[in-house]
């Protein structure tokens, strides 16, 4: 009986409460118990049931949206894909600033290892195609979330065409029976989280701040940068309400979540559920939550052009108004071929290198740097990328409601 009062309990209190109070534990088990390995048990299970259950949850929900839908989502995809790859490019573009007013030097001593970074821009658009018609099953299981988009989105227009009620019916079971087990996987973040996060503490603590700490700095003020001052810009300029309510919700909402899973892919049941209770349309948001987890990248952006230029500078070399443009532009589109790619982003520092001629070698070594910074990078990078994935789809919903002459919800915008 004090078992089922307890969950009860656990139940009942503020999510957002019981991650608070999660971070705080599992940082002060990694400080004063970091050899009982076994508590970041808790945050494999967590990720890898999120990152299980999104591709299902992604293809279902397209699969039926489209099929029961009234196709009337045009205009709604044209403003997101404008508001994804514009805050990318943007982003890009505050990097170069902040780069340029505080520069950066690496100690490049470490040697270089094989890679499979792309070599050109060609390469990057070559892989996206060839995801988008890779084998549907294969997407599922390897969360090729182009692929599963495609192949999803042919699906539910072909079932549209030749459905029979009963078959809309079990799509709609199915739905939301795979959206209840989401459900479930969310309610069990607190313990996830904090696995996460005494793995985090136990396994590096601050020891990557002696040596790389003005990088950190760097790529963390940035990002907080676009995540406060940027992306609210942009939300408040489509909508001309007050952005933050909205942008904090999310936030706090995906944000956090994001931070700790440092995955995209695993993030997108949390964001479909915050795009729930926001009040969103499913066969909208279905769709572009997905859509943003794979070109919504801003984060990345940011890493691959402050990595870039970081090397730059300590080569000494020199940084012209078209060679920045051409690093924004180079980012803008590589950023976007780097979803589902663990350390997808610093994969492509290399890319972002080229015009500069700085070979091969170097680069990987700055690769290198990345992936021992990579523990706060990451996190950071992931939680700008899906938090403005659920902020931009709110920000186009929200448009198309007042062009309608809907009324915004009352406790995010105010008069």
């Amino acid at each position: 009986m004090k078992l089922k009062t307890l969950v009860k309990k656990y139940n009942n209190a503020n999510l957002v409460l019981r991650i608070a109070i999660a971070i705080v534990l599992g940082a002060l088990l990694g400080l004063f118990l970091p050899s009982q390995k076994w508590i970041s048990e808790f945050g494999v299970l967590f990720v890898g049931a999120l990152k299980a259950i999104a591709p299902v949850l992604v293809f279902v929900l397209i699969v039926c949206s489209l099929a029961t839908g009234k196709s009337n989502l045009d205009r709604r995809f044209g403003r997101i894909f404008f508001l994804y790859l514009v805050s990318t490019f943007v982003a890009a573009i505050t990097a170069v600033l902040a780069s340029v007013a505080l520069p950066q030097h690496l100690d490049l001593v470490s040697s270089s290892t094989a890679s499979s970074a792309p070599s050109d821009v060609a390469s990057v658009l070559h892989n996206l195609l060839v995801n988008a018609v890779s084998n549907p099953f294969a997407s599922i299981a390897e969360a090729n979330y182009i692929g599963i988009l495609v192949w999803a989105a042919l699906l539910g227009f072909a079932i549209k065409r030749i459905s029979s009620e009963a078959t809309l019916t079990v799509l709609h079971d199915l739905t939301n029976a795979v959206s209840l087990v989401v459900r479930w996987i969310i309610n069990l973040a607190p313990l996830g989280i904090m696995g996460l996060m005494f793995s985090s503490v136990s396994t590096n603590g601050m020891g990557i701040f002696k040596t790389y700490g003005s990088l950190i700095l760097l790529l963390v003020a940035t990002m907080l940068f676009m995540a406060l001052v940027v992306t609210p810009a942009i939300v408040g300029l489509m909508l001309r309400r007050d952005p933050y309510p909205l942008v904090l919700t999310c936030l706090k909402s995906s944000g956090v979540t994001a931070f700790f899973t440092r995955s995209s892919a695993a993030n997108i049941p949390v964001n479909m559920a915050l795009c729930k209770r926001l009040g969103l349309d499913r066969e909208f948001y279905s769709v572009s939550i997905p859509l943003g987890a794979t070109i919504n990248m801003s984060g990345a952006a940011i890493t691959i052009t402050i990595m870039t230029l970081a090397t730059v500078h300590t080569l000494g070399l020199p940084l012209t108004v078209s060679s920045a443009l051409i690093v924004c532009l180079l980012a803008t589109i590589a950023a976007c071929g780097t979803s589902g790619v663990a350390g997808g982003s610093l994969l492509l520092i290399p890319l972002a290198c080229s015009p500069f001629g700085i070979s091969t070698d170097i680069a990987m070594e700055v690769v290198a740097v990345g992936f021992v910074i990579g523990v706060i990078q990451d996190s950071m990078e992931t939680a700008l990328n899906s938090s403005t994935d659920a902020i931009f789809t709110a920000t186009a919903e929200y448009r198309a409601w007042q062009k309608q002459g809907r009324e915004l919800p009352k406790e995010l915008f105010r008069e």
